[in-house]
């Protein structure tokens, strides 16, 4: 089921005695049926009007069904899985003895860690333990503590080696299993490790798959396990496909001024906080060794994947705080919420698709907020401009 715009004469709620609209009634979350710990805790987060895809799948989800979620970046999916998930074990009354009664799988370690964060505030007044798994730690700790959690935020790798290797390691009574930026999970790298990981799980159980850009092939894959799902696409006939509030330009540019075109960008937005993509870990490298010698004015930081988790942390936290320039490969694309810190995104390099484009520019004008984004582009990339527009993306270019 798609779910177009709320129209503003559509009725809402029970419509007679077996029929219902597909329009949740209620708009905010004091309006749900969930626990009073649940409610407490929203209320403390400042948490109040729900969004398109939160309306649209929380009472499917509080009902126990599977849930596949569309919806653009920036509006709110993690509340969409994490309100139903500890609600499904409150009503179970599950106890610490009770083990892992839900997973929450991220593609990233920064992503896994966001969500742990939200997972705590919802679940503050709630009795349950939780862990977040991920690489970059020692796994030993790990073991010691993870068959005493009833909740577990990690990434796949990770999950799979405590299946095979922690001792006594059983989800045999999983409640729930969700699936962070699914058509990341779902694609060809993670195939294998997803595969053994929905081998060990329990058939029967609740499972969200939830994402920016969810493909038909991410739903046909999701049947393999999901329940008659309902799927939810909030912003499916939206008028476009990124974020009402970014303002997005494309430049014509040759390979040989990249540089010296974004050296002129940044001087020119000393007071920004940007997010510059780059296509691989040396060339963020190389560029941000190189800037920083050149002393813009502004702070410089590097992101990629061969840092170490100390490290990717510390520089995220540090880019969200202060006006910052971050280099950044697409470790930084997903999922990853800067509190709307990010005023410009600009990609020095073409996205591989449509799909990557969309969850670059994702990381600003979140939640209501305004942002910008800037595309750099070589002469033979210009058929991505039209591949832009047909997915609903209003973009404009210019030459230099």
């Amino acid at each position: 089921m798609s779910l177009p715009a709320l129209p503003s004469d559509a009725p809402v709620g029970r419509l007679g005695d077996t029929l219902f609209s597909p329009y949740a009634g209620g708009t905010r979350f004091e309006q749900l049926p969930v626990s009073k710990k649940t409610k407490d805790a929203l209320r403390q987060c400042k948490y109040v009007e729900m969004t398109d895809i939160q309306r649209a799948s929380l009472p499917h989800a509080l009902c126990g069904r599977d849930i596949l979620g569309a919806a653009k970046t920036g509006s709110g999916k993690t509340l969409a899985f994490v309100i139903p998930l500890v609600e499904k074990l409150y009503r179970e009354r599950w106890g610490p003895q009770d083990g892992v009664g839900s997973i929450i799988i991220s593609p990233t370690r920064e992503i896994a860690d966001q969500t742990f964060d939200v997972l705590k505030l919802v679940g503050r007044h709630h009795n349950f333990s939780a862990g977040l798994l991920i690489g970059g730690r020692k796994v030993e700790e790990e073991k010691e503590h993870v068959n005493d959690l009833n909740i577990l935020v990690c990434t796949p790798g990770r999950l799979l080696q405590h299946m095979d290797e922690t001792p006594n390691f059983d989800c045999s009574q999983l409640q729930v299993l969700v699936l962070d930026e699914a058509d990341r999970i779902l694609d060809v790298g993670f195939k294998d490790t997803l595969n053994a990981i929905i081998s060990q799980l329990p058939k029967k159980r609740q499972t969200f798959l939830f994402s920016a850009t969810q493909t038909k092939s991410v739903k046909d894959l999701a049947r393999l396990s999901l329940k008659d799902p309902e799927y939810l696409s909030v912003h499916e006939k939206a008028v476009t496909a990124t974020p009402t509030l970014l303002q997005q330009a494309a430049v014509i540019v040759s390979l040989d001024k990249k540089l010296d075109v974004l050296w002129s960008f940044i001087k020119t937005h000393l007071n920004y906080r940007i997010l510059v993509f780059l296509s691989t870990r040396k060339q963020v490298k190389f560029v941000y060794e190189a800037f920083k010698k050149l002393r813009p004015g502004i702070p410089l930081k590097c992101l990629h994947g061969k840092m170490k988790q100390e490290g990717r942390m510390g520089t995220y936290s540090q880019f969200s705080e202060k006006r910052c320039v971050l280099f950044s490969t697409d470790v930084a694309s997903r999922g990853l919420d800067f509190n709307k810190a990010v005023d410009w995104v600009v990609q020095v390099d073409c996205p591989d698709d449509v799909a990557s484009y969309i969850h670059r520019v994702g990381r600003t004008a979140r939640y209501q907020s305004k942002g910008q984004s800037l595309l750099f582009l070589m002469p033979s990339e210009v058929k991505m401009l039209e591949k832009l527009k047909e997915a609903k993306i209003p973009i404009k270019s210019t030459q230099v």
